[in-house]
């Protein structure tokens, strides 16, 4: 479900003006996404971009890639889309719904380079788990979307989550741990302000990255 949350003006406008040249419209088929980025390049998948800091930083200093970007929170959608405006990025393509449905209809097997899953909703109370993004039967479809060496790269810093997600990613035939047990942050993604905020207050930030058999 689309998630509204407070919308500032500027975020509104944002949406309103920019999401039509940058965003990609939800279909149940395979997109085009040569045609949508004008250009055949490395794809890297990100879900849950949260307010698009850590993304656009990322699409900045790689612009040989390109980015696309799941998000339902409609603040992050246009904080997104006013930072590809005003540092002029085009290797970012937003799509705007579920992203269960996105990877399961819009990408095509082994397509991707790169999947990113940065501080993914914890859902910390126990009868909550099941609602939890990264369940074996995803992890599985993730997998199938990504080329033969791309990688699978999660971020979270709840440990009770973390120690899940590594045992499910352990779990899928499709994917290989790039180390043993949890990795260090990879140099490509910066610290995020929810990942600073955690580890000022004790957090433990764990790192899990799975490479694509």
């Amino acid at each position: 479900m689309l998630r509204q949350g407070r919308v500032s003006n500027a975020q509104r406008r944002a949406v309103d003006s920019l999401l039509p040249l940058f965003g990609i419209a939800y279909a149940a088929a395979p997109a085009d996404f040569d045609s949508a980025f004008n250009r055949s390049a490395p794809r890297f998948l990100e879900i849950g971009f949260g307010m698009g800091e850590t993304t656009a930083q990322i699409a900045a200093e790689h612009p040989q890639n390109d980015y696309l970007g799941i998000e339902v929170h409609t603040p992050g959608v246009g904080g997104l889309l006013r930072l590809i405006e005003a540092q002029q990025l085009t290797n970012i393509r937003i799509v705007r719904h579920d992203a269960v449905e996105v990877v399961t209809h819009m990408i095509p097997a082994a397509s991707l380079s790169g999947i990113h899953v940065f501080f993914p909703d914890p859902w910390p109370k126990k009868r909550h788990h099941k609602r939890r993004l990264l369940q074996p039967a995803f992890v599985h479809l993730l997998a199938s979307r990504l080329r033969p060496g791309g990688y699978l790269h999660v971020a979270t810093d709840w440990e009770e989550y973390a120690a899940q997600i590594l045992e499910v990613l352990s779990g899928e035939a499709l994917l290989v741990n790039s180390v043993e047990g949890f990795s260090p942050r990879p140099d490509y993604r910066p610290q995020t302000k929810f990942e600073s905020r955690g580890l000022k207050l004790g957090h433990v930030v764990r790192v899990i990255v799975f490479l694509a058999r």
